[in-house]
């Protein structure tokens, strides 16, 4: 039997590399006579180390030869692009984002979000930030030797978050020489930039190695206004549609209507001011936003392994990363009705004499905010293996550190009472300068800047506009924001052989783990006052910690028999208990059979739970200018206009309005005021059921090919329900749920939401479903070596209910939004001698959004059993491909370089009003154009 493990062991070496089979620095044992020591190795899903890699739950791997295929510079690429990924969390493409969490890298498997899927490196967790995410920027990738994704539930061994599934990336180790590669690429239209500079060098001794990488990555910014899908927030729509008046031409409220500026002008008196339109006032944010934000990493790290004694090893993985990002969105679309101010009639810049309100977009000074984050993190295990006459067993004891500081910098919004004061009484001094308050009592020039905010482009005199230098250092400020988080884990484990049964080994494993998290994020005071232009937002703060003990055994039933080549059942359970909660337990039970060598049959079934965050615990409140907002009742555009419910609140004629308060263009618009969102001390964990079952087949007639399928499920409930403002209205005038209606309330004059306030909570569940099919066949011929694989999720469900409410409907998100129904990759290689190449393809599916044009409806009876008889009409998109292609070539001086494009085609995504994981009409997740790489790698 023994010999029959170590032949698999070799063959799954050769199959996919012998340096990727070993995750951990394995202990050894003696195997029988003529058979030298094979490493035990720790599987990821599992804590028993074995010598079988083999295990029942389903596993993908990416490995070194995968990642050099590709044309991608981070390690976030590789698993973004991954069949069973969802959209990005906070991508690139979502510049209107802020917080701590902008500019990082996270993982988002099936769709559930990136808090519910658990990073490891080498087996241990990653630091997380106060909002529960793992940022895995901080990994060079010329550190990476493989990653394994679990798509399995796996609380049971690693604790919370691993509801969705695992991704644990192995970084080299033993590496000896020099391994150098430079990155360089760019999108056709010559921006978007992305070198990479990365270095790995290491020395072994007897005793022991250290393996040492760096990592130096820039990524550069790609404007909205150079893409098609953002140049316009609506494309393939007019001027209406298209643009704000809420502009950076100045205008102000008289006699009922609304007047800007002419051009040119001295915008001194009413002559100099028209009734204002689309076509003479009105501006494109999109021209100032960045579609992609540029950003800058560096990283360094050491792996190390040390023999003490030949039994007991010394390890240790040192990681330090700073990145930096920086994003730019257009000047701040001030109003001031919304704050109570006016121009004053005393003001010398008032045209009318008469108080007045006013709006003005500081066009002349957009927003723009730097982040930066620096990241520590250290672990250290001492860890070895003993017998007791014949039975082995492995031990590890250690800890992990990890500590990220955060810091943020941001100009371009207004400090509130300098508009105030700006804007108030001003007069013209002796010396021909405008000056704050009145001639009887005037205001020092050092204590205030008159403004006047009908003044530029084009229209009046640049001093006392926007664009004079002075009225910026008096109206804008520039604030900080910092943040800090820090994990502390101490962790002691053994394994090994209990007995040895006619079937095989009798293994266990057992553990204990203990965990401190404690974070802040404190925005600048001045938004924590409100005193700013930017969203209001408390600070961030609090900690707590986690003891737990798990334990797993193998136990090995039949083997060798007709219908049972073998049978083995895995059972684990982990008990932990919170500082914040209690204490939870969660269980697992796998199996494995094999009723012919060349065919394993397996299946899980977990329990999993989702600890709350320190954020979703302490997080402060925060304001936000809800955009895309979607009023049901609205007389025009809304889907449940006219119903009962809505006229309990509104007019027949009612009309939501957009910023500036004017009737929205289309269904959909950015709101007018503010809404509120915040934090729950009282949230308890989510709990998760996850079952698996599955097939990996080796076929005896076609030698080397592989074929997996897997079906999934996935149910969490008590889910933390991250709501939405559309998600509140929808529930309420479509799902007729009372205790969603209670959360807003509208202003009595013209009935828009003027209040509404949100945040997680307890309720409803999420249910997801499917299958995951790879293949993969490599075959040789004459003229060259193929590997045909292909990968592929296939989403059958994905059930969500957000409230506890026996009457409200389950909705359905399987191809709606950024929930894919199919997600396939598909690839060929070609390797020759010293020339190779390939092909892979990336399917999207097609799916559907709401209408926010009528013209674009082209579902209009779109009716489910949630829409409670409600027709709510859909856009349905068709399904997109993106190829990419690489040419490689061995050069004979141990380098080798690779040309290649991803997206070859040039291929454009669907334009998609809703904008999922983007600001823009566009899936955060498409590429943005064709992109050409080139890649030198060099070994010494």
């Amino acid at each position: 039997m023994l010999n029959n493990k170590v032949s698999k062991a070799v063959r799954l070496a050769i199959a996919f590399g012998a340096a990727s089979t070993a995750a951990f620095s394995a202990s050894t044992v003696a195997a029988e006579e003529g058979v030298d020591k094979v490493e035990r190795i720790e599987v990821t899903g599992s804590r028993i180390r074995s010598t079988d890699l083999e295990t029942a739950q389903p596993i993908q791997t990416i490995t070194r030869e995968d990642i050099a295929n590709q044309g991608f510079t981070s390690v976030v690429d590789l698993l973004e692009n991954m069949s069973a990924s969802g959209a990005p969390p906070i991508s690139r493409s979502a510049p209107l984002s802020s917080g701590e969490n902008v500019g990082g890298n996270y993982v988002n498997l099936r769709g559930l979000g990136a808090s519910r899927t658990l990073v490891l490196v080498n087996g241990k967790r990653l630091g997380i930030t106060t909002s529960g995410l793992q940022d895995i920027s901080a990994i060079p990738m010329g550190m990476v030797e493989r990653i394994d994704v679990l798509k399995d539930g796996a609380s049971a061994m690693y604790g919370s978050d691993a509801m969705a599934g695992v991704v644990n990336i192995i970084t080299r180790k033993n590496f000896e020489g020099l391994e150098f590669t430079a990155y360089g690429g760019e999108y056709d239209e010559g921006d978007g930039e992305k070198i990479n500079i990365s270095m790995v060098t290491g020395v072994s001794g007897e005793r022991g190695s250290i393996t040492f990488g760096a990592e130096w990555r820039d990524e550069g910014d790609v404007w909205a206004k150079d893409r098609y899908f953002s140049e316009v927030g609506y494309p393939g729509y007019d001027i209406p549609q298209n643009r704000t008046l809420v502009g950076q031409y100045g205008r102000f409220y008289h006699n009922d209507q609304w007047w800007v500026a002419k051009r040119p002008g001295d915008a001194s008196s009413l002559d100099d001011f028209e009734p204002q339109t689309y076509e003479n006032g009105s501006s494109n944010p999109q021209e100032q936003m960045h579609v992609e934000t540029p950003l800058s990493a560096r990283s360094l790290y050491i792996s190390s392994n040390y023999a003490i004694t030949d039994d007991i090893n010394f390890t240790s993985d040192i990681g330090y990363s700073e990145r930096t990002a920086r994003r730019q969105i257009a000047g701040y679309p001030y109003q001031s009705a919304s704050d109570g101010i006016v121009l004053s009639a005393d003001s010398h810049f008032n045209p009318v004499g008469e108080d007045v309100s006013f709006t003005r977009r500081g066009w002349e000074v957009p927003r723009i905010t730097d982040s930066s984050q620096d990241t520590i993190r250290f672990t250290a295990a001492i860890e070895g293996s003993f017998e007791l006459g014949d039975h082995y067993f492995d031990w590890d004891i250690g800890g992990v550190y990890s500590k990220s500081s955060s810091l943020g910098v941001s100009s371009g919004d207004l400090y509130k009472p300098a508009i105030e004061a700006g804007t108030g009484p001003s007069f013209l001094n002796a010396s021909g300068q405008v000056q704050c308050g009145t001639e009887a009592a005037p205001i020092a020039l050092s204590e205030c800047t008159p403004w006047n905010p009908l003044a530029g482009f084009g229209a009046g005199s640049v001093d006392n506009s926007l664009a004079d230098p002075a009225v910026q250092d008096f109206l804008i400020p520039t604030l900080h924001y910092r943040g800090e988080t820090e994990t502390a884990i101490y962790f002691a484990n053994i394994s090994g052989l209990l007995a040895q049964l006619p079937a095989g080994d009798l293994s266990f494993a057992l553990g204990a783990e203990h965990r401190k998290e404690n974070g802040e994020y404190a925005p600048d005071a001045l938004a924590q006052l409100g005193e700013s232009t930017t969203l209001a937002a408390g600070a961030t703060g609090g900690e707590y910690d986690v003891s737990e003990l798990f334990a797993e055994l193998d136990i090995p039933i039949l083997s060798g028999v007709a219908g049972a080549h073998e049978l083995t059942l895995n059972l684990a359970t982990r008990y932990s208990d919170y500082s914040t909660f209690g204490d939870t337990t969660n269980s697992k039970i796998g199996i494995k059979w094999r009723p012919v060598e060349e065919l394993l049959i397996r299946g899980t079934w977990s329990e999993g739970f989702r600890a709350p965050t320190i954020s979703d615990l302490y997080g402060g409140g925060s304001q936000t200018f809800t955009t895309g907002f979607i009023d049901p009742c609205d007389s025009v555009y809304g889907v449940a206009k006219g119903s009962a419910r809505c006229l309990q609140d509104v007019p027949a004629d009612y009309r939501q309005l957009q910023q500036g308060f004017i009737p929205t263009a289309g269904p959909a618009a950015q709101t007018p005021v503010p809404f509120n969102s915040g934090s729950n001390e009282f949230l308890q964990p989510e709990e998760s059921t996850t079952k698996t079952i599955g097939f990996v087949y080796n076929p005896e007639f076609v030698e080397n090919l592989d074929i997996i399928v897997d079906w999934w499920s996935i149910t969490i409930d008590n889910t933390v329900v991250s709501d939405s403002p559309n998600q509140i209205l929808e529930d309420c005038y479509i799902g007729l749920d009372e205790s969603r209606c209670a959360m807003f309330s509208r202003d009595p004059n013209n009935f828009i939401v003027n209040d509404l306030s949100y945040g997680n909570r307890n309720a409803g569940f999420t249910e997801t479903a499917g299958y995951d099919v790879a293949l993969a066949y490599p075959f040789e011929t004459s003229f060259g070596d193929f590997r045909a694989t292909m990968d592929m999720t296939y989403v059958t469900k994905y059930d969500e209910k957000s409230s506890d409410e026996p009457d409200v409907k389950v909705t359905s998100a399987v191809g709606h939004g950024s929930t894919f129904r199919v997600r396939s990759n598909a690839g060929l290689k070609w390797s020759y001698e010293d020339f190779s190449a390939s092909w892979n393809m990336r399917y999207f599916s097609s799916m559907r959004e709401d209408c926010y044009f009528e013209d674009r409806c082209n579902v209009p009876d779109f009716q489910r059993d949630w829409t409670n008889g409600t027709v709510v009409p859909k856009q349905k998109n068709g399904s997109t491909v993106f190829n990419d292609v690489q040419v490689s070539y061995n050069l004979p001086w141990e380098g080798s370089i690779s040309v290649g494009a991803n997206n070859i085609f040039d291929k454009q995504g669907p334009i998609m009003y809703s904008g999922p994981s983007s600001n823009f009409s566009y899936y955060g997740g498409f590429d943005i154009g064709r992109f050409w790489y080139f890649r030198y790698t060099q070994s010494f």
